[in-house]
């Protein structure tokens, strides 16, 4: 069974937004400037022709990779307010022997989530497992990959 992919319904929209454009206007442009390379001549040597079949490569992955997410997207509530760390919430944390001028902001959710200036940790990772269902002026352990143990206090819950 395909892994399930916890979105916000804001970037639920989003992700079904991008790929309708990428397999309407998307597919049409690239179709387009293959095409006005082609007229150029010879492919073999062609920048254009080998440019645009590679955009189209691209494009291609990312339909394929939004198609699975959101066939597969379980919309989950936004936590904002909440008071224990949940899928989309964004957590303010201090590492162990920093001071709070030194605190750092987190959404625990996918990358898909991404909002400007906050770094996303997935629910899955060592630090977003070891962060969900804490609360606020908790302090929790995780793994590192590297194998050593980090310990953040939580500052705050959006």
């Amino acid at each position: 069974m395909p892994k399930a992919h916890q979105l916000s319904q804001t970037a639920y929209d989003r992700l079904k937004a991008e790929h309708e454009d990428l397999t309407t206007r998307g597919r049409i442009d690239i179709a387009r400037k293959i095409e006005a390379a082609r007229e150029l001549g010879d492919l073999s040597e062609n920048g254009d022709y080998h440019a645009a079949k590679e955009e189209q490569g691209k494009i291609e992955g990312r339909i394929m990779h939004l198609s699975r997410m959101i066939e597969n997207a379980v919309i989950v509530e936004a936590t904002a307010g909440a008071e224990q760390v949940g899928p989309g919430a964004i957590v303010t944390v201090v590492f162990d022997g920093d001071s709070e001028e030194d605190s750092e902001r987190y959404l625990v959710g996918s990358i898909e989530e991404k909002v400007d200036g906050i770094t996303v940790v997935s629910p899955g990772s060592p630090m977003g497992e070891a962060l969900l269902g804490s609360k606020t002026g908790d302090t929790v352990s995780y793994e590192a990959p590297t194998g050593a143990t980090l310990t953040v206090k939580v500052l705050a819950i959006d």
